[in-house]
C-alpha cells in the first residue's frame, strides 16, 4: 500500500523556521510532481507549492520569498523550507504526489498524506 507520511511541523514563534517532510513508501514506479498544500481552520485547502520530477517549482504568492521546496527522487521524499513564519501560517500541511504505477505502465494517481500540523505563536 502506498502511503505519504509528513514529518516536521510544529509551534514555532513569529519569524521562525520549520522544515516539512513528506516520504513515500510502498511498491511503486516513481512520482511526477509533488506538492504542498495547507488548510486553516475554516478554509479551504490551497496550494502552496508544487514540484516537478525534474525539479521546477510553482510557488503560491503567499510562499514566495519565504518558502523553499526541495525532492529527492532517490528517496521519494519532498521537503518545505518554511522560513520567516508568520501567523498567517498556521494550517494543517499536506502534502499530495501523482504517483507512478508499475503496472498498468504509465497508470497514474494522486495520494495524499494524513498532514502535519504547523502553528505560529509567541
Amino acid at each position: 500500500q502506498v502511503q505519504l507520511v509528513e514529518s516536521g511541523g510544529g509551534l514555532v514563534q513569529p519569524g521562525g523556521s520549520l522544515r516539512l517532510s513528506c516520504a513515500v513508501s510502498g511498491s511503486i514506479f516513481g512520482i511526477n510532481a509533488m506538492d504542498w498544500y495547507r488548510q486553516a481552520p475554516g478554509k479551504e485547502r490551497g496550494l502552496v507549492v508544487t514540484i516537478t520530477r525534474d525539479g521546477s517549482t510553482n510557488y503560491a504568492d503567499s510562499a514566495k520569498g519565504r518558502f523553499t521546496i526541495s525532492r529527492d527522487n532517490a528517496k521519494n521524499t519532498v521537503y518545505l523550507q518554511m522560513n520567516s513564519l508568520k501567523p498567517e501560517d498556521p494550517a494543517v500541511y499536506y502534502c499530495k504526489g501523482q504517483v507512478i504505477e508499475r503496472w498498468p505502465v504509465g497508470a497514474t494517481y494522486d495520494e495524499w498524506g494524513q498532514g502535519t500540523q504547523v502553528t505560529v505563536s509567541s
